[in-house]
């Protein structure tokens, strides 16, 4: 049958077979004319949009990483731990979102879902916005701050789902030989999100403030900028989604390769070793700039542009993690994805090391600079772990037969895989957290038992070493994930050897 349009939609295109509300009911990717003729340039507009509102959806997911060190610029005092708490909450809220939203696209559709998505991220924005900055919470009792503040953190969540309902939705659109390059452009997009969050709000929530104002370690904020900001962009990616982009019809999940994915020990396994990639990448994301504040406090202060204008440097870690995610896809190509991830592990070990001594030195430069080959291996990593999966249930799907059904069925679960590993990933970053708030905790004891300012900076200065214990927590972490990589798909008797 012939395609029906919505008046004013963007057709389905010639050759791609649709219905009515921008539904395609045929759609053949390998078909080489057809790829060709139409496909290709409707797979295009689709990853524009799904990019576009794919990182929104990061930048609000971080956004509490700048927000939690202003909250005593507008007169509300927290502890390091209670902060780490509003870091980590839309932390945990979007790893477990990542699979139901996953569970939506093809119940909503790849169009219908985008649109639905873009528009909860009003929610977040539109709280911190109104709520958040406003005299009445700076007036409540310190309990009830911290409730309003963990509720308003939590809605930030759904930010961090929709990473999984992109990245599946697009993965329909492109043929297996072009999927590689265009996950990779969805993936990367939305991770650019953290560090355009942590390089533009601070710069926004400081505009009219005086430069002489601002350079003092109390000074005035816009908070609720920070949250107005991103509604425009919003509006039009839930627009955008709705005029532009398609839902296929084809677009399935398979629940039976998610059962067969579950009861399968590499599903986990690489989930493990995802965790140790990209969990490292978002959690350091969102606790790095609070961790410089806490650690480094006479660097801020010697460096007021910095502290103000750069939120200490975070965003240059998610920059670095960002664009490093394609690199590690390519060298594994190369040489093994295997290969790379376990070299990935090995370094982050020593360069936290490093990081461990330059706290011990008071040394920014040093603490920096390590946290950055960090980032660059953490997103290297994120890459060839990715890269992995498809690779391990190819030689599986070889080992189990090698028809034509048992090789599809193993096909169908890596896609199962991607987003198990994907969500149980992003609940690392929620450790990543947990871990440093834990080692802050005698530290924000202390502080809350001080009775005058004074005190309390004389405390947080004498333990400015406290993220020490959870740097060694990450190194004997990433110790043993480099030995699982080695044992289960490195040594010579491994059954997955160079994978």
């Amino acid at each position: 049958m012939s395609a029906t349009i919505e008046m004013g939609a963007a057709p389905a295109a010639s050759g791609a077979k649709g219905r009515r509300g921008h539904w395609i009911d045929e759609w053949e990717p390998e078909d080489e004319a057809f790829w060709e003729a139409t496909g290709k340039q409707v797979a295009k507009r689709n990853l524009v949009w799904s990019v576009f509102a794919e990182h929104l959806g990061f930048c609000i997911w971080s956004i509490w990483a700048i927000v939690v060190i202003n909250l005593s610029n507008i007169g509300i005092t927290l502890s390091i731990s209670e902060m780490f708490w509003l870091t980590a909450t839309p932390n945990l809220i979007g790893s477990a979102l990542r699979i139901p939203y996953t569970f939506a696209l093809p119940r909503f559709g790849g169009r219908n879902w985008t649109f639905t998505s873009a528009v909860l991220l009003l929610v977040p924005a539109l709280l911190l916005a109104i709520v958040v900055p406003s005299g009445w919470l700076a007036d409540q009792a310190h309990d009830t701050q911290m409730l309003v503040l963990v509720l308003c953190a939590a809605t930030a969540g759904v930010g961090g789902g929709n990473f999984s309902s992109s990245m599946a939705n697009i993965s329909f659109f492109y043929p297996d030989g072009k999927k590689g390059l265009a996950l990779g452009v969805n993936a990367a997009g939305g991770n650019l999100g953290v560090a355009v969050t942590q390089l533009v709000v601070p710069l926004v929530i400081i505009i009219g403030v005086s430069g002489a104002a601002v350079k003092l370690p109390q000074h005035e904020v816009h908070l609720a900028y920070a949250g107005l900001l991103f509604v425009p962009f919003i509006v039009v990616a839930a627009i955008g989604a709705l005029k532009r982009m398609d839902s296929l019809t084809q677009a399935k999940t398979d629940t039976t390769a998610y059962k067969n994915a579950v009861r399968q020990p590499q599903t986990w396994i690489m989930s493990l070793l995802y965790i140790g990639t990209f969990g490292s990448f978002i959690g350091y994301s969102f606790a790095l700039p609070l961790v410089i504040k806490n650690t480094f406090p006479e660097f801020l202060a010697a460096h007021p542009f910095i502290a103000t204008y750069l939120a200490g440097l975070g965003f240059a870690g998610a920059l670095v993690g960002s664009l490093a995610r394609p690199l590690g896809g390519l060298l594994s190509d190369r040489i093994g994805g295997a290969r790379v991830t376990l070299a990935c592990f090995a370094g982050m070990a020593l360069a936290t090391l490093v990081a461990i001594a330059g706290v011990s030195a008071h040394s920014f430069t040093l603490f920096f600079a390590s946290y950055m080959v960090i980032f660059l291996l953490a997103g290297t990593g994120n890459g060839s772990t990715y890269r992995m999966i498809p690779a391990i249930f190819a030689t599986l799907g070889q080992r189990h037969g090698g028809d034509r059904e048992t090789v599809l069925s193993f096909k169908r679960q890596t896609a199962a895989v991607i987003g198990i590993a994907g969500a149980v990933g992003a609940f690392g970053g929620f450790l990543i957290q947990v871990v440093f708030r834990q080692a802050s905790l005698d530290v924000s004891a202390l502080v809350k038992a001080a009775t005058t300012p004074a005190e309390k900076a004389q405390i947080a200065t004498a333990h400015q070493d406290w993220s020490i214990a959870a740097l060694w927590v990450f190194v004997g972490a990433y110790l043993v994930f480099a030995a699982m990589t080695y044992i289960f798909y490195l040594r010579r008797s491994s059954a997955l050897r160079g994978v």
